[in-house]
């Protein structure tokens, strides 16, 4: 089963890799419109911060911070593959680290992931089941684990949808995805 999601990892990063960056920009531009229709006020929001050739979660970030929801990002720690949680405040306090990640590192505002309503995950790709498959270190599955009570919303370009993913027990299904063509699942008709 590894092998498998590696081998579609690969086919994935591929087509997300062959966007041009005003394509990618302006993809993940329609993809924050769509998902903040389901974000309700007051709601603490966990989100990504993202890397290049990511969904871009800044304008998402800004956003929310300016509508007044406490938003929620995750610190990658590596050495027991877990994600530890930090309100933000401001996207000034953004910094690279862990794999590249944005992260307010020295600016941390502790959170938990029982303050956290909805999460924002990335995704290396997604079918139309409400199943994903992310980057394979397993930091989210472990997370989502934990937190099963949020709500979960996926977001992608359309270009990293696969037909029919392989799914292991530990895998949890999504609530929502979102891509720049509106909400692909649940699907609604």
């Amino acid at each position: 089963m590894r092998e498998l999601k590696n081998t579609i990892r690969q086919s994935l990063r591929q087509r997300k890799d062959s966007m041009k960056p005003e394509e990618r920009r302006e993809k993940s531009n329609r993809i924050c419109r769509h998902l903040l229709e389901l974000i309700n006020d007051g709601e603490t929001i966990m989100v990504y911060t993202s890397k290049e050739k990511e969904v871009n979660t800044a304008h998402l970030i800004s956003t929310l911070l300016e509508r007044g929801n406490p938003v929620v990002v995750p610190i990658i720690v590596k050495e027991d593959v877990s994600l530890r949680l930090s309100y933000l405040k401001d996207i000034s306090a953004l910094i690279p680290s862990t794999f590249n990640v944005p992260e307010p590192i020295g600016r941390e505002i502790p959170a938990r992931g029982d303050d956290v309503d909805t999460i924002i995950l990335p995704m290396h790709g997604f079918d139309r089941k409400g199943r994903r498959i992310g980057y394979g270190a397993g930091y989210y599955d472990r997370f989502l684990a934990k937190n099963r009570k949020l709500r979960k919303i996926g977001i992608a370009f359309s270009c990293q949808e696969y037909e029919n993913l392989p799914v292991d027990e530990h895998d949890i299904p999504m609530d929502y995805i979102i891509t720049e063509e509106g909400i692909v699942y649940p699907n609604r008709g």
